[in-house]
């Protein structure tokens, strides 16, 4: 794993990266302020235009605050971020396979964009799902000051372990062969994807950690098959 990390951090200023790097991250803004700004329209809509509760919403919005705060910093951001990473992912994973795989380049094949974008969305609908059924269980553990990290991290883990394992798998595993992969991988996966969920918190790193855990799975898929 750290192997995984250094290869890949050292290969962030590759042009090819660099592309992807700035391609992913402007989409991610565009569709995350996009999103907040419905969110805030439609919440004015509901609370002031149909239910006329005005500025004597106060105590309301306070709690839409924090909400808003615990669904865009925790759970959307990372939704969104994956979910485009999921629709670049094959031209990192390419950039990694060209420099330290060639010959696994050489027998790959070509993920298009249809499956890629199923991809994404079914990254970004898991996402959405798994954390909005266990959001009571994050606010319930909000009090021992620690389980609700480590519960978001756990499942987090392992929804980013899938994302990111199978963006790699899908150039090289056929279908019917997947299920064993899976079964094979699934603590190193995990272990990968909570690093990336880690990596994620971080304030400007989450930028670059979508990027960081493509390449990672590249390296990590193609480490333990040599």
């Amino acid at each position: 794993m750290i192997r995984a990390f250094l290869l890949s951090l050292g290969q962030l200023t590759d042009s090819a990266i660099l592309r992807v790097f700035l391609k992913s991250i402007g989409l991610t803004l565009l569709v995350f302020l996009l999103l907040g700004a419905g969110l805030w329209f439609g919440t004015q809509w509901l609370f002031v235009d149909q239910l006329g509760w005005g500025e004597d919403a106060a105590g309301l919005a306070m709690i839409g605050e924090f909400v808003a705060t615990l669904l865009f910093g925790w759970v959307l951001f990372r939704a969104i971020a994956i979910a485009v990473i999921d629709l670049f992912g094959d031209e990192i994973v390419i950039a990694v396979e060209r420099k330290h795989y060639p010959d696994a380049l050489a027998s790959a094949h070509d993920v298009s964009f249809a499956r890629s974008l199923h991809m994404g969305l079914r990254s970004a609908g898991r996402a959405l799902a798994v954390n909005l059924a266990l959001a009571p269980a994050y606010i319930l553990l909000l009090v021992t000051g620690f389980g609700t990290p480590l519960l978001f991290f756990a499942a987090n883990g392992w929804l980013l372990g899938v994302d990111l394992g199978e963006m790699v798998a899908a150039r090289h595993i056929a279908p019917s062969e997947m299920k064993a992969w899976r079964a094979s991988t699934r603590w190193v996966r995990w272990e990968l994807g909570v690093i990336v969920s880690g990596l994620l918190t971080l304030p400007v790193v989450n930028l670059f950690a979508p990027i960081l855990g493509a390449a990672m799975a590249a390296h990590l898929f193609h480490g333990r098959r040599g």
